[in-house]
């Protein structure tokens, strides 16, 4: 039952007057806190800086690989070969591996040009009655020289090196831009 009286509110002790130790204390305090949390904030930005500006000093592997004996290939015939990637991960499995459209030129010239349209990346396919290159995906053709016949590419298919040594043909693996 309320008497209609108010309770006072309670009263709370003043706190003490500020002393200088008090005073130095809550900035030491404040300075070791500011600096942990700079520390803490480094450790999570180093990181994730290094995994961003790291693939700028990276060195791109190049590796010759076999595709191939020489006399497996026919003067003037162009065919699908595969190799594995300059750089593949170890966990890649199949995914490592990559191919090539191969052409032997003549006795001892090979030209390699990539499988993937200058355009997107699609796989392009070699038509070998209409000697020309075909992207399925958005109409883009290549002459048998791999350059630019109609569609949207913007440049001719990318070429790697490719070479005789001793009986094998051997790729120049490089990472191949696209567009």
């Amino acid at each position: 039952m309320s008497t209609g009286k108010t309770d006072p509110p309670p009263t709370h002790p003043a706190p003490p007057p500020d002393t200088p130790e008090t005073i130095e204390r809550r900035r030491f305090l404040a300075r070791v806190s500011v600096g942990l949390g700079g520390c803490m904030g480094l450790a999570v930005a180093a990181p994730m800086g290094a995994f961003v500006v790291a693939p700028l000093f990276a060195e791109v592997p190049h590796e010759w690989r076999p595709v191939g004996k020489v006399k497996d290939f026919r003067i003037g015939e162009t065919v699908a070969v595969t190799f594995v990637d300059a750089s593949p991960l170890p966990w890649a499995g199949v995914t490592s591996k990559t191919a090539a459209w191969l052409r032997r030129v003549n006795e001892d010239t090979f030209v390699a040009f990539t499988v993937h349209c200058a355009h997107l990346g699609c796989p392009v396919r070699w038509l070998p009655d209409a000697q020309l290159f075909m992207c399925p995906c958005h109409g883009g053709v290549y002459y048998a020289d791999g350059s630019v016949a109609a569609g949207p590419p913007p440049h001719p298919l990318w070429q790697y090196q490719a070479r005789v040594n001793g009986e094998d043909v051997e790729i120049h693996t490089a990472p191949i831009p696209i567009g």
